[in-house]
């Protein structure tokens, strides 16, 4: 017997907004999954603004998220940081670095990797190529390769990452989605196991991939930075494939 429903996980950026657009129906559809009952957490690899401002974009186009409900490639960051004692060199934007306050900078002797236009130019990436060559560890807070904007699909650092490791020989270790323990904490604070938690998101190889490979079901919204066929570039293929959120969330009623 297939395990019971209790929680849901919720991409943000691509699944349920654009930028400062709300996908059409995602906030009906958000407030008929609370109306279930079942757990629910949002979680993003978005590395471009602080959680703050995240929570602000979303409340301001109409979203009614909780701080709490929330978890974050950088907030997954900050704690592995904090963790080790690390003094990194952050090529994040000024926002995201709202996330690190409080983290001493002075002598890097680690490199973080967000998703910062402003910072991937020549002087800054050698800098950071310097800092590898000498010992220091690369944190790819996540290696997405793309995103989606309101303009179009948009580099994302995954691409700078790469650059940086095959120039230096070293691997970045990667905190966000699609990792094992990105999954495994958001699962943790709500309470459930991978057999009764769905996650639902754009990204076919960070969101669907990753959670399936622990065990979540995986929902790919047609929605974001989704492309025609992007399920069939997966070794396991989702579990539903929707047209949007609100498609999502309505075969999910159908399994309550």
């Amino acid at each position: 017997m297939a395990a019971k429903i209790r929680g849901v996980l919720i991409d943000l950026s691509g699944t349920i907004h654009i930028e400062n657009t709300v996908i059409p129906g995602s906030i009906q559809a958000l407030k008929r999954l609370r109306q279930t009952g079942v757990a629910i957490r949002f979680v993003t690899n978005t590395t471009k603004e602080s959680k703050d401002t995240l929570l602000k974009r979303l409340t301001n186009i109409g979203f009614d998220i909780k701080a709490e409900e929330v978890f974050t490639s950088l907030t997954a960051a900050r704690r592995l940081v904090d963790h080790r004692q690390l003094r990194p060199l952050l090529l994040l934007g000024s926002d995201a670095q709202q996330d690190f306050k409080g983290v001493d900078v002075s002598s890097p002797n680690a490199v973080v990797v967000g998703l910062a236009p402003d910072c991937f130019d020549y002087e800054m990436l050698n800098k950071a190529f310097r800092l590898l060559l000498d010992g220091c560890p690369l944190i790819a807070i996540h290696k997405v390769r793309y995103y989606k904007r309101g303009d179009g699909l948009a580099l994302g650092p995954g691409p700078f990452v790469t650059a940086l490791e095959f120039a230096s020989d070293v691997k970045a270790e990667v905190v966000g989605k699609p990792q094992p323990s990105f999954f495994a904490h958001a699962l943790s604070e709500m309470g459930c196991d991978m057999q009764s938690t769905i996650m639902i998101g754009d990204d076919a190889r960070d969101d669907i991939g990753g959670a399936e490979a622990i065990g979540i079901k995986g929902f790919l919204v047609q929605t974001g930075k989704y492309r025609d066929g992007d399920e069939n570039r997966l070794e396991k293929p989702p579990f539903a494939v929707c047209r949007d959120f609100a498609a999502a969330v309505e075969q999910i009623c159908t399994m309550l």
